[in-house]
């Protein structure tokens, strides 16, 4: 038992071990980096935004909807989407969607490794789209470009596929940390949806990249809070929380019609007979169209979203949000033009939540846009948490935590039951891949080989021959099931192995020299598992050898056998863990007692 204990104390809470050090050195430079590269995707969007629509030269963030051209605005979306369809076709594919499924691919399958033009020609084609009246958000792209440089980065030095993707992930937090000044939030985002782990060795490079990038904000882009809002009531009593409900349901159904549009958007111009090249130019066209009848459709729309938090907005421009921006961002996002997703939820969860405010509770000017934008991302990208934290940073008011809290985690409830797959993660589906956005303790962490093993074992001595070994098969003691023999000497300490198809290999020599010989020169030297060991590590070892069996012997007394551990042993092992999740059962009962006879004397 005190080797037991002794073990026990190596064994800590994580795993993460001191190269961690370099790697968030790495992660802050990329931080850093990424706030630049932040800088310069918010410049070039006002840039192009200043050339289609005003013909000037500026990079100062202007919304389209001021412009004069008339009629003749319906072609400046349609000649972006025609760029940013060359820009696909013959650069890169990979620009075209909203960047953070192509992330998820990154880190899926590509080894976290993105092509050097890609972190080029994504913030490049994000800002023509955006720039020429594209209804989405400069996260999406920037998340893709600073995972780009990120990738970049770490493709330099002698990284694995995990310390990559740690760079990766760190260069995307940064920069939506640097575009909206959310350095929790966004770590909170990597976590709930890039990273696929909450270790250590991740958490801590990612969150210390986006507090790079969150202090570097304030010397290059300024403070937050990007969106300042009135103030709101402490306490909002169980009136107001009901109607948190109302509005975390309602924003669930919204994000399962937003998605589906998406995605029916795609599978229409799937149909088409026309290359992809052309199809964002329809896209294009749709938007040009929605501009005309909503100009405060085109473009990211911060003036529009910060004017729903002060609730100073009229009720035809809730209504055209809700119309047509939802109508024309499904559609241009479905043709596969560049750009992101979380500013326009915003503004659309924003636009419900003004709705919602002529009939819920009054809780001051802007609160229920507020909380309709929080529900909105917990519902449509399933992070509630990140959904929550994103609202407070974007405005800076604590007041809000409970009532964001509620409504975020009921409309990320009410789409969890309702969608399989999130907005994010379908079209990742859609390319043949499976993500699972669930993580929990793997029970072969916490089990050890001595609660696998088995000591039922049948071992053979090293000096048998080979017609005592044919006289123990055929005699009672025949082992069954059995695949791996323990071979022990005199003292009946393990001195090798052999499987069973050795042993029939062994028997089926034929002359005299084989019945003599014995066990032990045809016994091989085991790969071995001991008790104190965690089955996560019995399995590793199981994946390096290609063995599914092995002695388990004492720890510091290599020979002496304690017992075996299968492959099998390891799989009910599991089957623990699906008995917990399934077995119904009621473990207390409450007995109530008799109102008459001894029973009541007994009461007196």
């Amino acid at each position: 038992m005190k080797k037991h204990h002794s073990r026990a104390a190596e064994l800590g809470d994580f795993t993460t071990d001191s190269r961690v050090i370099p790697i968030s050195l790495l992660a802050i430079l990329i931080g850093l980096l990424s706030t630049g590269v932040a800088w310069a995707l918010l410049r070039l969007i006002g840039l192009f935004t200043n050339l289609f629509y005003y013909h000037r030269w500026n990079t100062a963030l202007v919304s389209p909807a001021g412009n004069t051209l008339g009629a003749w605005a319906i072609l400046v979306p349609v000649a972006g989407a025609l760029i940013i369809g060359l820009m696909a076709r013959y650069g890169s594919e990979r620009i075209r969607g909203h960047g953070i499924p192509e992330a998820l691919e990154s880190i899926l399958i590509n080894g976290s490794r993105v092509a050097p033009r890609l972190a080029i020609l994504k913030p490049l084609s994000s800002a023509i789209s955006i720039g020429s009246g594209g209804p989405f958000g400069a996260e999406g792209p920037i998340i893709m470009t600073g995972g780009a440089f990120g990738s970049m980065i770490a493709q330099f030095f002698h990284l694995t596929s995990v310390e990559r993707k740690t760079l990766l992930v760190a260069g995307a937090a940064a920069g939506m940390s640097a575009t909206f000044a959310a350095p929790v939030a966004s770590v909170l985002l990597a976590v709930e949806l890039l990273l696929f782990e909450w270790k250590p060795r991740s958490l801590i490079p990612v969150a210390l990249a986006s507090a790079a990038a969150g202090a570097a904000r304030r010397y290059i882009l300024g403070l937050g809070p990007l969106f300042p809002v009135p103030a709101h009531p402490v306490f909002i009593g169980p009136t107001g929380l009901l109607g948190c409900v109302v509005c975390g349901l309602l924003a669930g159904a919204l994000s399962a019609l937003l998605t589906g549009a998406v995605y029916a958007a795609e599978d229409a111009f799937g149909k088409l007979r026309i290359h992809w090249m052309w199809w964002p130019a329809i896209g294009g066209l749709v938007i040009g169209l929605g501009g005309l009848i909503f100009p405060q459709a085109l473009g990211v729309g911060y003036d529009t979203i910060g004017a729903l938090l002060n609730g100073d907005v009229a009720a035809r421009v809730i209504l055209g949000v809700l119309l047509v921006k939802s109508v024309i961002w499904a559609v241009s996002l479905g043709s596969g033009t560049s750009g992101g997703v979380l500013a326009p939820l915003l503004m659309m969860g924003g636009a419900l939540g003004g709705i919602e405010a002529m009939f819920l509770p009054n809780e001051g000017a802007g609160f229920w846009p507020l909380i309709g934008m929080g529900a909105i991302l917990g519902g449509t990208m399933r992070s509630p948490l990140t959904g929550v934290i994103f609202a407070l940073e974007l405005t800076h008011d604590i007041n809000v935590l409970l009532p964001l809290l509620v409504a975020s985690v009921i409309a990320h409830g009410f789409s969890v039951l309702v969608l399989k797959r999130s907005i994010l993660t379908e079209k990742v589906a859609r390319r043949g891949y499976h993500l699972s956005r669930e993580y929990a303790v793997d029970p072969l962490e916490i089990l050890f080989a001595r609660d696998a093993m088995h000591t039922n074992v049948v071992a053979f001595p090293s000096g048998v021959t080979l017609e005592e070994a044919r006289t123990i098969l055929n005699g009672n003691h025949r082992p069954r099931g059995q695949y791996l023999y323990p071979v022990v000497d005199e003292n009946r300490e393990l001195s090798g192995v052999i499987t069973r198809e050795g042993l029939h290999k062994w028997m089926a020599e034929v002359g005299t020299t084989t019945l003599t010989t014995t066990l032990a020169e045809w016994a091989s030297d085991p790969v071995v598992a001991y008790p104190d060991e965690p089955l996560r590590v019995v399995v590793y070892r199981m994946a390096e050898t290609g063995l599914t069996h092995f002695p388990v012997v004492e720890r510091g007394n290599e020979r002496n056998l304690l017992g075996m551990i299968r492959l099998r042993d390891l799989l009910s092992a599991r089957t623990r863990n699906l008995a917990e999740e399934r077995d119904r059962e009621r473990v207390l009962h409450i007995r109530w007692p008799s109102l008459g006879g001894s029973d009541m004397r007994k009461a007196r």
